[in-house]
């Protein structure tokens, strides 16, 4: 009878933090409604956010109708711990431009789920929405050692699954029937990256954001996955 690997180290336990990641363009702090509330709600919503709401169609929450249903949502974001919400600051404006959490968090297992991303329009694509991710997956892989970083999406949401393979996952496989969200059926893509993975990952994400990188007008000299498909 075949058995998996006996495993010489056992997770020890710990949790992410409530704590803030700080990188170059973006830092990931915890949410605070309060303070990151008004920034949240016109990057998601005001004239740089996407009125016909389009960027809510696979989130279990949104759109809202105004900044009154949008605070109240926000509003017991920062008593979860898992969920663990984080909103997405820039650091040259200090303004939050978007949000992400840490959940199905599995400490015994050394694993956590990253989801619930959203962006700004206009930081969609960008090298501070690519360091966001970087930086939690850092945190994950590095501080608290986990062995898995997962990531799921509807299976139709195609931005959603080019997101994940851009950044580093892996395709596991689809999950036929996983959910009722907005009254429709979702089949669940499920994607994820180990600890063996992420060497190769990490250098690729710390090559793509140098500088060097990068021309005068800000736009990317080669891609994310370009750079780690040439990795050993």
């Amino acid at each position: 009878m075949k058995v998996g690997a006996r495993l010489t180290t056992l997770p020890d336990g710990r949790r992410p933090r409530r704590a803030a990641l700080q990188g170059r363009t973006i830092a990931v702090e915890p949410i605070d409604p309060a303070r990151h509330g008004d920034d949240l709600y016109h990057a998601a919503c005001g004239p740089e956010g996407d009125p016909t709401g389009g960027m809510w169609t696979y989130m279990s929450f949104g759109p809202f109708k105004d900044a009154a249903e949008f605070r109240t949502w926000l509003a017991p974001r920062d008593e979860s711990e898992d969920p663990l919400v984080f909103a997405i600051i820039d650091r040259a404006s200090g303004t939050a431009r978007g949000m992400a959490s840490y959940l199905r968090i599995a400490p015994q297992w050394a694993s956590c789920e990253v989801g619930s991303i959203w962006f700004a329009p206009s930081l969609k694509r960008s090298r501070m929405a690519s360091e966001a991710m970087y930086l939690m997956a850092r945190h994950v892989m590095e501080d608290l050692g986990y062995r898995r970083y997962e990531w799921k999406c509807d299976a139709l949401n195609a931005a959603s699954r080019r997101a994940a393979l851009r950044y580093g996952f892996s395709y596991e496989g689809l999950f036929r029937q996983h959910m009722i969200y907005k009254g429709r059926n979702r089949d669940t893509a499920w994607f994820a990256m180990t600890d063996q993975d992420w060497p190769k990952v990490k250098a690729a994400f710390e090559t793509w954001l140098a500088d060097d990188n990068f021309d005068g007008q800000g736009r990317q000299l080669r891609g994310l996955k370009e750079i780690r498909d040439t990795l050993p």
